[in-house]
């Protein structure tokens, strides 16, 4: 018998980077179908990206929906391996699982594997990546919007006219819809001028571009506004500015927030300035509940988006926000989306 990856990656069902969350069945009154018998049910979270707060947060929001729902949730990590995240595709076709949810990764290794899912009649939904097809609903942040609320905040701290580092990794499909909004702002303000575009997505990701932005700021010692928009290179931003001694001189704006982010951007004059964000664990919870919807013989449409909050440094000094609850409670936007919400879901965040 020949064994191709694909094979193996079936015989090895379970083993590879799977975790099973087995979770007791919520109420099922006037739920319906499969949701009437939900322990009947069993989804997989096929993941690209795992490190750093946004994707704890964000398969904590998973992890939070599927219990509301009473289904069974398996969890197959890739840990940034594209080949071994479209075999763990695989693997969850051969689980026998009912739903799919793919987060992150690249196209050109996940828009077969979805495919394969799809033609085995599983439902699908992606997150962050672009499968590049039809019947795939697609989650996602608003990620231009992202980019644009930070943007337009530099613009109004730093005025029309500075030089800027950008930190950007193509192919990562928020990142890509990130810097269309950065191309746009570049053409519509003649006066910003980007110096260097630097990163990267090696682990540990924030001191990898940290090292990175070393050399940057060392080779462009004008550079004012640092647009990093993605929190982990913020971070690796912001060491590379402390270690500099610049923390006064440049400003850093990103994109996504977590616990550790706000205590970066409310130290003590922290380059860190905004960040605009949605909530990573409401974004888990909404893609379960697109998903849902799927397996309910329910169009969520083919956009599902969870719309974003401008966090300042200002705001979190000034309202005393020191964590995610903190913010969640003192901004009650940003605790909940009202997205793929139909009367029949449970909400994981209702008190």
């Amino acid at each position: 018998m020949k064994f191709d990856r694909r094979t193996f990656a079936k015989l090895a069902v379970g083993l590879l980077g799977a975790t099973t969350l087995g979770f007791s069945p919520a109420l099922a009154q006037d739920k319906p179908a499969p949701f009437d018998k939900p322990g009947q049910v069993k989804i997989a979270l096929v993941r690209y990206l795992s490190t750093g707060d946004f994707f704890q947060a964000y398969l904590a929001g998973v992890e939070s929906q599927a219990k509301a729902l009473g289904v069974d949730l398996r969890v197959l990590d890739s840990k940034q391996d594209a080949a071994l995240q479209a075999d763990m595709v695989d693997q969850a076709i051969a689980l026998g699982v009912n739903g799919i949810i793919i987060q992150h990764g690249l196209t050109e290794s996940m828009k077969e594997a979805a495919q394969r899912a799809v033609d085995a009649g599983i439902k699908v939904v992606a997150f962050d990546v672009n499968v590049e097809n039809p019947k795939i609903p697609q989650i996602e942040q608003s990620d231009r919007d992202l980019a644009r609320l930070a943007l337009e905040q530099a613009i109004k701290d730093n005025g029309e006219s500075w030089k800027a580092g950008y930190v950007y990794v193509a192919g990562i499909a928020p990142l890509d819809r990130r810097n269309e909004t950065w191309v746009e702002f570049k053409k519509k303000y003649a006066g910003i001028k980007e110096a260097a575009q630097f990163g990267t997505l090696d682990n540990p990701i924030a001191n990898s571009v940290a090292n990175q932005a070393r050399s940057v700021l060392s080779a462009n010692p004008d550079i004012k506004v640092m647009f990093a928009p993605y929190d982990e290179f913020a971070k690796g931003v912001k060491i590379a500015v402390d270690e500099a001694g610049l923390s006064k001189d440049v400003k850093i704006y990103s994109a996504d927030i977590s616990t550790s982010d706000i205590a970066a951007m409310r130290e003590p004059d922290s380059a860190w300035a905004a960040t605009a964000a949605t909530n990573p664990a409401v974004v888990g919870q909404v893609s379960v509940r697109a998903l849902a919807q799927l397996l309910a013989g329910e169009d969520p449409g083919k956009s599902v988006i969870v719309p974003p909050t401008l966090i300042t440094q200002k705001e979190l000094v000034e309202k005393d926000i020191k964590n995610m609850e903190e913010l969640s409670a003192k901004l009650p936007q940003f605790a909940h989306a009202d997205v793929a919400m139909p009367k029949w879901m449970p909400n994981p965040n209702a008190k």
